[in-house]
């Protein structure tokens, strides 16, 4: 019995943080192959003037543990999560290889990629990001 509970409190802490993160993205950020095209031309209603810019995050499971953590943290976008694994459409046509990759669309036009590396970790933090939301919204209103 003495096992037992020692082996209980060994694993509880792994059950406990091994618990899937994209959970807190809610489902009306998740898209597939049969709305990606929609969703990235929809035009906001929040937004009065300027581009319409959407970001979408190419996701898989097994990595979600270097999933986009801020999107929430992204200001003058629309964002939304697909899974690479469901929406093989999506994947081959945007050419992704290493999830987690942010993709901007402007107007629903593909216009810059931020890609994982190697060790399938993204690059660029949500400051990073966010710099080149704000220059394409400056240069929207020239």
């Amino acid at each position: 019995m003495k096992s037992f509970l020692t082996l209980l409190l060994l694993l509880l802490p792994l059950f406990l943080f091994s618990q899937t993160r994209y959970e807190i993205v809610p489902k009306e950020h998740w898209i597939g192959d049969i709305n990606f095209e929609e969703k990235i031309n929809i035009k906001n209603p929040l937004q009065k003037e300027g581009k319409n810019i959407v970001v979408v995050e190419f996701w898989v499971k097994f990595n979600d543990i270097n999933c986009f953590k801020d999107w929430n943290k992204l200001e003058g976008v629309t964002y939304y999560r697909i899974d690479t694994t469901t929406s093989p459409l999506s994947k081959d046509k945007y050419e992704i290889k290493m999830p987690p990759t942010l993709v901007l669309f402007v107007d629903g036009v593909k216009t810059e990629v931020f890609k994982a590396g190697l060790d399938l970790v993204l690059k660029e933090d949500v400051r990073e990001i966010q710099e080149v939301i704000n220059q394409i919204r400056i240069q929207s209103q020239l």
